[in-house]
């Protein structure tokens, strides 16, 4: 029988007949797998309750036609029901498992699964503030997807910083020779924000002012976007707009 086994955080699940789900994953070893669970909406089932979203197993499946089926899951990471508990950690964690499911349509490796999980369990005791979190795991997985920004030197000439200019479409920060008319500006603070967020600098971040954390939300908001060519509808339940 051709089975295989291996770490998996679940992203979404979708009904399937009566009993059956299918449960879309993030794996540390294959990429994304798409696997039928069944009987797992069964009142009795072994394992439904461990392939929830935002949950992190050890999963063992079996190689089907079209879809995975999965055999057995141990839990691995228990976060989703803290997570649900607190509304703000909930729509946080929606983003992030939407934005890795669309990353990992083209690039689905360890660094993805690793970054995910890493978020996820912050969400789950709290570490850091839900939006914080999600910002800085936002940035960062676009960097592992080839979009790094930059936040210090020039985007386009890599004319040392500090500059305030931010455009989209260039990768960050720009000088002032260079930045189109009209370009955004950005606070020093809100640029040093981003900074932080991207390079897990913690108590910078969670030391900055409400006005520089709405700033850099809507920043991050607008990159993600660009690199996905469409936005993230699970932010459209946060506040997210730049003050």
């Amino acid at each position: 029988m051709p089975t295989y086994r291996d770490e998996a955080v679940v992203l979404r699940t979708h009904k399937l007949g009566e009993a059956d789900r299918i449960v879309t994953m993030l794996s540390r070893q294959h990429g994304k797998i798409r696997a039928v669970a069944k009987g797992v909406r069964r009142t009795g089932s072994r394992f439904g309750a461990r392939l929830e979203p935002f949950m992190v197993v050890d999963a063992q499946f079996y190689i089907g036609r079209s879809l995975d089926i999965v055999q057995q899951a141990e839990s691995l990471g228990s976060y989703g029901a803290d997570i649900v508990a607190d509304y703000p950690s909930f729509t946080a964690a929606n983003a992030m498992v939407e934005a890795a499911d669309r990353l990992s349509d083209h690039d689905a490796g360890l660094q993805h699964y690793l970054l995910l999980v890493g978020a996820l369990r912050s969400l789950a005791k709290g570490e850091h503030s839900p939006g914080l979190t999600l910002d800085s795991y936002l940035l960062r997985a676009l960097s592992i997807a080839g979009w790094a920004p930059s936040f210090i030197d020039c985007a386009v000439t890599g004319a040392p910083g500090p500059h305030t200019a931010f455009v989209v479409q260039l990768g960050g920060v720009v000088a002032d020779g260079v930045a189109p008319h009209g370009a955004p500006r950005l606070d020093p603070g809100t640029v040093r924000l981003l900074a932080s967020l991207l390079a897990g600098e913690w108590e910078f971040a969670e030391s900055a002012d409400d006005r520089s954390k709405a700033q850099a939300s809507g920043v991050v908001a607008a990159y993600t976007q660009f690199h996905l060519e469409r936005g993230l509808r699970s932010l459209e339940h946060q506040d997210r707009t730049i003050a």
